[in-house]
Formats: C-alpha cells, structure tokens, sequence
C-alpha cells in the first residue's frame, strides 16, 4: 500500500505534481478566476522554490485537464466557458452534412425535487438530497432537436431560479462559473437508444415510440466533484453525434 504525504500526494511522488496541487489549490480558493492570466512560469518557479521546467510539467497536465488553456504570445489563462467553447468542446450534435449550430435553447419546466438513489449514486450525494431539475427544449432551425433533463445540486446553486436560467446571457456552463464559481472541467458521456414517450414526443413533436438517442452526462468540476446530470434526447432523424478527441 502506498503511503500518503501530508498533501495527499503518494510519498515520492514527482515534484511538478505538489506544484499542480499548489495550483490548484489558487483556482479553487478564486486567486486566477475563469479568464484571468496566471502568473509566468518563472514566476511561479520563484513562489514555490522550483525550477520552470517543473512548472511547466505542472501546466502542461493542467492544459491537457482543461483546467489551463495557453494562448500563444499571451500566456496562460484560466479557461473560461464561453459560448464558442461550449459548442466547441461540450456539444456534439451535428447535421448529417456535417454542419454544426448552435441551438435556441427554450426552458421548458424547473422544479425542486430529492435525488432518486440512481441520481444520488451518480452526482456521489445522499439519496433524497434536494436538487434542482430544468428541462430544456433545444432546437435548429425551428425544429425541436434535443429535451434536456438536467440536474443539480440545491447545495452547489443556492437559490439558483428559474428566472435566473431563462434570462442567462451565455450557455448553462458560463452561468454556473459566473454566479456561482462552479467550473466544469470535463465532462463523461454514455450513450444509449431508446424509445420517446408521450412527454418527450410532444416536446420533440415526434410519433410516440419514435427511435431517439439517449446521451447521459456528468459533468465534474475540480477533484472530480460532479457538479451536473444531465439526460438527453435526441432526434436523430437529421442529426447525428460526433466527437473528436484532440491531443
């Protein structure tokens, strides 16, 4: 069994990994928030005693998390969900020509409720803690594509409203980073087929029983912490999913 250091890193482990700690640490306690620069390499070096080769070791897995992002000539920033970001690296739905756009985003119901004991499981909270569910209706070119059942901790949005989401200026990710200091990192997706109900069918004005693809999303923010559940439906009678891994 390994033994543990007093910073939770393994005994031995290599140095740039206690400065990707320390780093971490600055973005969690709102040091460098979403968008802001970071200081230098050197600079860092010369704050926790390092060299910047080992700086750059800590940045480099920090730029592949997704946590960091360079800019060339520029520097090191924050990322920061904006709206080409989202489409970019967070939506994957694209037409069958290969064409992607972003869709109108319509709130169709928002509602307090108890995390099931699947949900509880997969958000890693307690079964019966409160959640915020919204349900979003997504569509392209005025046809209704995608239904949204998405799900949050009450503990993590605080008085989050359903005025709060309809009258957002960005995307859901840009909202939870701007009120309430959540970044998503990354998120999982499993994909799955299934048949649309009545609920779904009228919201996605398709026949009861019609062939839509299922996509369940966690999304995970520092540590891991999961911070969003999401279920989508899609239509994919002009549509499909596309997902490109980039190095």
């Amino acid at each position: 069994m390994n033994q543990i250091s007093l910073s939770g890193l393994p005994l031995g482990a290599p140095l740039y990994q206690e400065v990707k700690r320390k780093i971490m640490e600055s973005l969690r306690s709102g040091e460098w928030k979403p968008g802001e620069i970071i200081p230098s390499e050197k600079r860092l070096g010369e704050r926790f005693g390092v060299s910047i080769g080992t700086v750059r070791k800590a940045v480099d897995e920090l730029v592949a998390e997704n946590i960091l992002i360079r800019h060339q000539g520029r520097g090191t920033f924050v990322t920061s969900h904006t709206h080409d970001r989202y489409v970019f690296a967070f939506f994957h739905i694209i037409g069958q020509d290969g064409h992607k756009e972003y869709p109108k985003v319509e709130l169709q119901a928002f509602a307090s409720i108890k995390a099931d004991a699947d949900m509880a499981q997969r958000l890693g909270i307690r079964t019966g803690s409160k959640l915020f569910r919204l349900t979003n209706r997504l569509s392209i070119a005025g046809k209704p594509l995608i239904v949204d059942d998405i799900h949050v901790p009450e503990r993590s949005f605080p008085h989050l409203t359903a005025e709060t989401v309809r009258n957002r200026p960005g995307t859901l990710y840009q909202l939870y980073q701007d009120n309430f200091a959540v970044a998503v990192l990354r998120t999982e997706e499993r994909l799955r087929a299934c048949l649309a109900d009545e609920r779904l069918a009228s919201l996605l004005e398709v026949e009861v029983g019609a062939p839509l693809l299922h996509i369940v999303r966690l999304a995970l923010s520092f540590n891991d912490l999961a911070v969003e559940l999401r279920h989508s439906y899609v239509n994919t009678a002009h549509h499909e999913y596309f997902a490109e891994e980039h190095q």
